[in-house]
């Protein structure tokens, strides 16, 4: 009976600690998690990795320094700090060997602290060590972790794994989609923290986002998302759930060290150009491939440097890519827009022109009615499906089935029916 008597007390005195502990990590959270919500915005750390340093190197603002200093992530003083220092034994020792007291930052309050441990990560000076951190998904939390590990923030070996379980154990995660007004359901455009890819700054669209929304949450006017994103080309466009949108204008080459991407099967260039942030058109121009040319699997893409040689320009894929020259060609005219026709009366017709001229790549069947005449475009050097039907203002999906074609493949001298 004594025994028994004894296993319920250790049982309620183990349930009793344990809620204190998780009291204590959800009263930090709850405090300070608007301020880590607020830097991942301005400076693009997320929000995760912020609360989970700061519950574990402040022991959940119980320790010394977070109690006296406001200190939450164990900064020390270095040589160019003016402000007041707390000093206490950490793990400096003098010429002789000896543990001497460490010289710590001091904050007026905690907010300065978060703010002062965001500029220390995004500080260019130290770009060549955590630069890389914000080529990262910023929701990718276990990335995050690992690689502040990889760039040497912590000397423990097993940093990463106790942030990731910070996280996980609090859903600390659910902070990188939130503003401060989220935290009190008040927000209605979700505001995210970028990263950033070739050192352009990125986000990822939610689900039934816009343009707009991006522009009003990012403070980034939409004319300029239009025009740094090669497939946005509405202001009320809904964007597909994860996509990248470029804030910044893509770079014309990769500034990391890889030269060369290897196509994987189904990418497009414009896959490979928002994977590295490098200018679609860049690309196409570097790697002399002509609009609406998809590589073959396997083939090279130079990603910086002077163009190619025209041997040694990538493998493309013959396949039919109808798909995704239709999604390349989607605009946002509206349903009703008329489209003219090109007749005889506007085309000069004379068959001594020479074969590139715009004048004899183009035949209208003459004796049909103006509303059923046919009209017809002959193939010339570099064209390409898509950039046929775009001079039409048609679809590719129209020419095919004008043509009965099975694939978007063409060839020079090819007559092609597109009305």
């Amino acid at each position: 009976m004594l025994k028994k008597f004894l296993v319920l007390v250790v049982f309620l005195v183990s349930a009793f600690v344990g809620n204190a502990q998780s009291s204590k990590q959800e009263i930090y959270i709850n405090r300070y998690k608007d301020i880590a919500i607020s830097e991942m915005q301005r400076a693009g750390v997320p929000a995760s990795i912020k609360l989970a340093q700061g519950i574990l190197e402040s022991g959940s603002g119980k320790s010394t320094l977070a109690r006296k200093a406001n200190n939450h992530f164990g900064m020390k003083c270095g040589v160019a700090w003016k402000g007041k220092e707390y000093y206490k034994e950490d793990d400096d020792y003098d010429e002789n060997g000896k543990l001497i007291k460490s010289c710590f930052r001091v904050f007026d309050s905690a907010r300065e602290c978060y703010i002062a441990h965001s500029n220390f990560l995004t500080d260019s000076r130290k770009r060549y060590r955590y630069g890389f951190l914000f080529d990262l998904d910023p929701k990718d939390y276990k990335a995050w972790s690992r690689g502040l590990k990889k760039a040497g923030y912590a000397t423990s070996p097993t940093y990463a794994e106790k942030l990731i379980k910070v996280i996980e154990s609090y859903n600390l995660d659910r902070f990188d989609d939130m503003t401060p007004d989220d935290t009190d359901n008040t927000s209605v455009v979700v505001q995210r923290g970028f990263f950033k890819v070739n050192n352009v700054k990125v986000v990822l669209a939610k689900g039934n986002e816009t343009p707009i929304d991006i522009g009003i949450a990012q403070d980034v006017p939409t004319k300029c998302i239009l025009k740094y994103n090669e497939k946005i080309r509405s202001s009320g466009q809904t964007l597909e759930k994860d996509s990248r949108v470029f804030l910044q204008k893509k770079r014309n080459s990769y500034r990391g060290k890889q030269k060369y991407h290897a196509v994987r099967k189904g990418e497009t260039l414009y896959d490979i150009s928002q994977k590295y942030g490098v200018s679609l058109k860049k690309l196409y121009k570097r790697n002399r491939i002509d609009k609406g040319e998809r590589p073959a699997k396997g083939s090279k893409i130079k990603l910086r440097g002077f163009k190619v040689y025209k041997k040694n320009k990538p493998r493309i894929d013959s396949t039919n890519i109808e798909e995704e020259l239709k999604e390349d060609f989607k605009d946002n005219t509206k349903k009703d827009d008329e489209i003219e026709f090109e007749t005889d009366e506007t085309i000069d017709m004379d068959e001594s022109e020479d074969f590139d001229t715009f004048e004899n790549d183009i035949e209208v069947e003459e004796d049909t009615p103006q509303k059923n005449r046919k009209v017809y475009h002959v193939v010339s050097r570099s064209e390409t499906l898509y950039g046929i039907a775009r001079r039409y203002k048609t679809t590719v999906d129209a020419i095919l089935v004008l043509n009965k074609m099975q694939s978007s493949t063409i060839s020079i001298g090819q007559r092609i029916r597109v009305r």
